[in-house]
This record gives C-alpha cells, sequence and structure tokens, in this order.
C-alpha cells in the first residue's frame, strides 16, 4: 500500500465532464494537469496518494485489465469492445452520453433488402462483427481510428459503425442512421484484483457510488 493508486482517465471528449465528479471523489489532478502545453503522461494528485495517467481511451481500459493502472474512467462502448475478463465497471457515471451506430449513405439506407457480406470502416470490430452476426450478415471490418464518414464516399466501405451524438456530422458526410448498437455512457472502471486486494480501491468506487446516487436523488 505504499505506492500511489494509478487513476487512467481518457483523452478527449469525456474528461471535461469527468474532472468535477474526480474532484468530488478525491481524485483531485495537479496544476500541471491542466497546462495544455505540457505533455506529460502522469501527473500527481493533490494528497499525493494517487497518480493520473492520461492516455487514449482504448488504452484506459488495458491498463486496468492488466493491472498497470488500478481504476479509470472510459465509455461504455470500449468495455464491451475488449470484453476483458479483469476489467470491472461498477459505477455508471451518467456522463459522456452518445451512441454507437450502423450509419449508410442516405442512397443506401432507403434501398430495400439486406446485403449477406457487408465492408464496415470502424474502430469497434469486435461490436460490428457481433452486431452483423445477429442480423445473420457478414461483416468485413475496415479498422480506423478516425475520419469514418468519409469511408463510403471514397469506395472504402458501403456502411460505418461509429460513436453519435446530435448526428449532424453524418448528415453534413451524406450518412443517416439505420440502427443502434449500443447507448454509451462514461464508467468507472477497476481492475478486479486490486478490488480484492486494495482496499483503497474499494473506497474508491463506495465514494463515486455515493456521488452518483446523492446526484440521482437530488435530481
Amino acid at each position: 500500500m505504499d505506492q500511489p493508486i494509478t487513476f487512467a482517465v481518457p483523452k478527449g471528449r469525456i474528461l471535461d465532464e469527468a474532472l468535477p465528479l474526480m474532484g468530488r471523489a478525491g481524485v483531485v489532478p495537479e496544476a500541471a494537469f491542466h497546462d495544455k502545453a505540457n505533455r506529460a503522461l502522469t501527473f500527481a494528485t493533490e494528497g499525493g496518494d494517487a497518480r493520473i495517467i492520461r492516455v487514449r481511451a482504448f488504452d484506459v481500459a488495458t491498463f486496468v485489465a492488466h493491472g498497470a493502472a488500478q481504476a479509470g474512467i472510459v465509455g461504455s462502448d470500449v468495455i464491451a469492445e475488449f470484453d476483458y475478463p479483469e476489467l470491472y465497471a461498477p459505477v455508471d457515471l451518467g456522463i459522456g452520453r452518445c451512441r454507437l451506430s450502423v450509419a449508410e449513405p442516405v442512397t443506401v439506407a432507403s434501398q430495400d433488402g439486406r446485403a449477406s457480406h457487408l465492408r464496415v470502416a470502424t474502430k469497434y470490430p469486435a461490436l460490428t462483427r457481433r452486431y452483423f452476426e445477429r442480423q445473420g450478415v457478414q461483416a468485413e471490418c475496415v479498422k480506423l481510428n478516425g475520419a469514418m464518414e468519409i469511408a463510403p464516399t471514397l469506395g472504402l466501405s458501403s456502411t460505418i459503425v461509429d460513436l453519435v451524438s446530435s448526428g449532424q456530422t453524418l448528415k453534413d458526410n451524406g450518412l443517416v442512421e439505420r440502427a443502434t448498437i449500443l447507448e454509451v455512457s462514461a464508467r468507472l472502471i477497476v481492475n478486479r484484483t486490486a478490488l480484492k486486494t486494495d482496499p483503497r480501491i474499494a473506497a474508491l468506487v463506495e465514494r463515486f457510488r455515493a456521488l452518483i446516487s446523492a446526484g440521482a436523488k437530488a435530481a
């Protein structure tokens, strides 16, 4: 217990919403964390009983699942994509809400019938394959980390699977949502072994759980 807890957070859209919750739970990053020019990936916290690592969302799940970090915050889309057995998501934080959706060009989506094979651009190949298998469709996944919306226009794929919030980006690129695969929100995640062996992790979970419960009652 001499070592600080390592708490992993994602770069990007979830982080701004997560920081106030983290602060109320006692995970307050040092001032350098907020310096936009700072390229460091590891930061101390006020009180010194934890350190924060700031990495890509997909890497948050990997660090926690393998025990390099004991806890973190990440979207339920990432949890479902990797399905790591050592990853436990005890608290839905109710932030970062969006959906993982199937989208196609308007002209394709308006056609009747459904092909038995599709080429799909996505950064969620596991979730995509599972979804289409349930529809009786074989999905050939083309892994992209961004710019999914232009894949159909350039002939890379006929379909995309990506996160959608307002849907405006799809509309701007001539696409329309066809189906929702998963409703997404950010979750507190912990390493199962750390939860069993380190009482600080259980205490952290309870603090976050109490915050969310208090917020729900206030609403």
